[in-house]
């Protein structure tokens, strides 16, 4: 028998369960609440070297090489508004308020 235009899931169902086969339920709990936000985080993450920066502060600051300067300061007080803006933009795409949350 050929599943026709049935997802694999149905087909299965179907032959293991025959005719009368129950559909499954969806919960429709997806936890995304505007796609709009999560896109901009998902793409502001792709673009950055977030995690390669902040590898390399840590390392600096575990050895003791990490020269504060104006310049460095600067750099980081923007990489903290950066992330703090990346928040606020999964949080409302989770459908929850920027002041929610750890």
């Amino acid at each position: 028998m050929l599943r026709g235009n049935k997802s694999l899931s149905a087909y299965i169902r179907e032959r293991l369960f025959g005719d009368h086969a129950a559909p499954r339920k969806r919960t429709g709990n997806s936890p995304v609440q505007d796609a709009e936000a999560l896109g901009r985080v998902l793409g502001a993450l792709g673009q950055s070297r977030l995690s390669s920066n902040l590898n390399q502060l840590a390392k600096a600051v575990n050895t003791g090489s990490l020269p504060v300067t104006p310049e460095t300061e600067s750099d980081l007080a923007e990489a903290c508004r950066s992330v703090a803006a990346m928040r606020a933009d999964l949080l409302r795409a989770l459908g929850k308020s920027p002041g929610d949350g750890p």
